[in-house]
């Protein structure tokens, strides 16, 4: 896929361009038909990738959760998962996620929210995150073919 997707640099950039111009509805609800139709055909542990290679944003929340599942202070939790920026966001210390053990997430159903939004084709103005999506193209198999399929759809011109 990686060596796929670089080759395919120009298009795509041609690509988010086109997009940008075409009706928000539109593009809206061919991208939440794509998703409907092609998460279920992906295995994501299979891949792994985004708990391998994504920098997830913590909220206090969801850390105070995972802390209670793990039976662990907050205190203790946040100082063995979690990294703190002088803005007061947190992230987790390292990549891949301490969570992950042959590509399943080992605290799924106390996952970070950014965990469960992830990759987010679900919500609306997908117009708006462009570039996270293109950011996460190679990284994504559904990323990479819900966009594969949305020039198809869109009737996108593509490069020989």
């Amino acid at each position: 896929m990686a060596a796929f997707s670089a080759a395919k640099s120009g298009e795509n950039d041609r690509f988010r361009a086109f997009v940008k111009e075409s009706n928000r509805e539109q593009v809206d609800l061919m991208v939440l038909h794509l998703n409907d139709t092609i998460p279920p055909q992906i295995s994501c542990t299979d891949c792994g990738n985004c708990c391998k290679s994504l920098m997830v944003l913590v909220a206090d929340e969801d850390a105070a959760t995972l802390s209670k599942h793990l039976g662990q202070s907050r205190k203790a939790f946040d100082e063995q998962y979690l990294e703190k920026g002088g803005n007061g966001l947190m992230i987790m210390n390292r990549m891949p996620c301490h969570f992950l053990k042959d590509n399943k997430c080992t605290v799924y159903a106390q996952r970070f929210e950014g965990c469960k939004e992830f990759p987010a084709l679900h919500l609306p103005n997908f117009k708006d995150r462009l570039f996270t999506t293109f950011m996460h193209y190679e990284r994504c198999p559904i990323i990479f073919n819900v966009v594969e399929q949305l020039k198809d759809a869109m009737l996108f011109e593509r490069d020989l």
